[in-house]
């Protein structure tokens, strides 16, 4: 067991983490909200695929560029952008949020994955870059994923990634102006080796063939690691 006596991190605070396929930048409104606002569908496509956030619907760029500011302002947000190193597009943006230094708590929220990012290893390279910062940077002891309990894609893809299941907060908060009952997630630092292993086998180049589809599932190379670390 731990001794945590001794045990002090700092909050998250912007950092730069690059990755093969992607970079993930802190958010400056004026290099990133332009190119946000088109990577999310502009005024046809955004409320669409944000229709889980809890705020209002956006008009404009400067609806968007509001909420992140006040994110940042008021709610220690930590907005990263991810930046396709091909191409040098803005593709997508995650937020580290409620930080709990005392006790070694993060929440990686408002996530938002662009068209171009939608099946691609950009959106996994993202989630292992920004889970390898909360472990193995910052030493933190908990990574925590919410969403609305509804958000059935959300709830997949947190368990695809290697959170593990903890429950649903009913009756959690208003949101648009309903219920929201939210579905909690998590990963600890003792489960993270395992979790970073498979992430990177899975971003390995020997796991995509000459089309860039996958080999392995990332589910399927984890449960390996597993049964090999328990043989």
């Amino acid at each position: 067991m731990r001794d945590l006596k001794n045990y002090k991190v700092g909050a998250p605070a912007p950092v730069t983490l690059k990755g093969r396929f992607l970079t993930l930048e802190p958010y400056d409104r004026q290099a990133h909200l332009s190119g946000l606002w088109q990577a999310f569908g502009g005024a046809e496509g955004i409320n669409t695929l944000l229709k889980y956030f809890p705020n209002d619907d956006y008009g404009s760029a400067e609806d968007l560029g509001a909420w992140l500011e006040n994110a940042r302002a008021n709610s220690s947000f930590v907005t990263l952008v991810a930046r396709e190193n091909a191409t040098g597009a803005i593709v997508g943006m995650a937020s580290y949020m409620r930080p709990d230094p005392k006790n070694g708590v993060v929440e990686v929220g408002s996530v938002a994955h662009g068209l171009a990012m939608k099946r691609s290893p950009m959106s996994t390279e993202l989630h292992y870059l920004m889970a390898k910062h909360v472990f193995d940077d910052l030493d933190y002891r908990r990574y925590e994923w919410k969403c609305h309990n509804e958000n059935q894609a959300s709830k997949v893809t947190a368990q695809r990634y290697g959170f593990t299941f903890e429950g649903v907060f009913r009756q959690h908060v208003i949101s648009r102006g309903a219920n929201r009952d939210t579905a909690w997630f998590s990963m600890i630092d003792t489960e993270w080796p395992i979790i970073k292993a498979a992430f990177e086998a899975w971003l390995a180049p020997e796991n995509f063939d000459a089309d860039g589809r996958q080999k392995r599932r990332l589910e399927d190379i984890r449960a390996e690691i597993i049964d090999g670390a328990a043989a």
